[in-house]
């Protein structure tokens, strides 16, 4: 996945309302910037970080900034919850999860409903194999060196997927949780037990109950973030 124009440098000053964010750009000029990233963003918000926006001439865009990428830890680290999706079709269509082939399927589908109340990110159709339903995480927390972790806060909503996944695979279908990292420096995946023991206790079920997971870090740059390569989850 490629920006569609140059990132604009800057250093944070605030993030506030989840939504909103006050940077200064390396121009000198201060904005308000739209943060597409509902979550807690923990260790990623903090001010004077460096942070790259990508900039939208759109004369229906409230805010004409949006915050794509952060530099914390050494390492830039993609913190817009839109683009996994998109990532995650990318590394399936590449070949990066040799359990899911590409050629396998004859629709991809985006957003569907299933379950009570839920949507799918993706749902793959094949005529010669079960519909497989793949749900997409962002993980860009780090406490470890080299360990990404998932959740970064309680997550209830994430809990209610593990727990649809797990009755799609009952009924029948394949059930997917796929992780996208977005950021450079990690190598495998971990789930975040004490910062949501609920979370944790619904992914072993899952897990048990034959949902499959997997893990793809994606390469950060300030003109891309591609899917790059799988790596493990530990302690499953």
């Amino acid at each position: 996945m490629f920006f569609n124009t140059p990132l604009v440098g800057g250093m944070l000053i605030r993030r506030y309302k989840r939504f909103l964010a006050d940077i200064i750009l390396d121009n000198g000029t201060e904005i308000t910037a739209s943060v597409p990233n509902t979550g807690s963003m923990l260790g990623l918000s903090e001010p004077g970080m460096r942070v790259w926006l990508s900039e939208s001439s759109s004369p229906t865009r409230k805010y004409r900034h949006r915050l794509e990428i952060v530099e914390a830890q050494n390492t830039l680290v993609g913190i817009n919850t839109n683009f996994p999706n998109k990532i995650g079709e990318e590394a399936i269509r590449i070949g990066l999860l040799p359990a899911i082939r590409d050629d396998d399927y004859d629709i991809i589908l985006h957003e569907q409903r299933y379950q009570k109340n839920s949507r799918i990110d993706l749902l793959l159709r094949g005529r010669n194999h079960r519909d497989t339903f793949i749900e997409i995480k962002n993980v860009h927390y780090m406490r470890t060196f080299g360990l990404a972790e998932f959740p970064d806060t309680v997550t209830v909503r994430g809990a209610k997927h593990l727990s649809a996944l797990r009755q799609v695979v009952q009924e029948g279908h394949r059930g997917i949780a796929l992780f996208i990292i977005q950021r450079n420096d990690c190598d495998r995946l971990a789930i975040c037990n004490d910062l949501d023991p609920c979370y944790g206790q619904q992914f072993v079920r899952a897990h048990k109950s034959g949902v499959e997971i997997y893990a793809i870090r994606c390469k950060i740059s300030t003109n891309s973030i591609v899917a790059e390569k799988p790596v493990p989850i530990v302690d499953i």
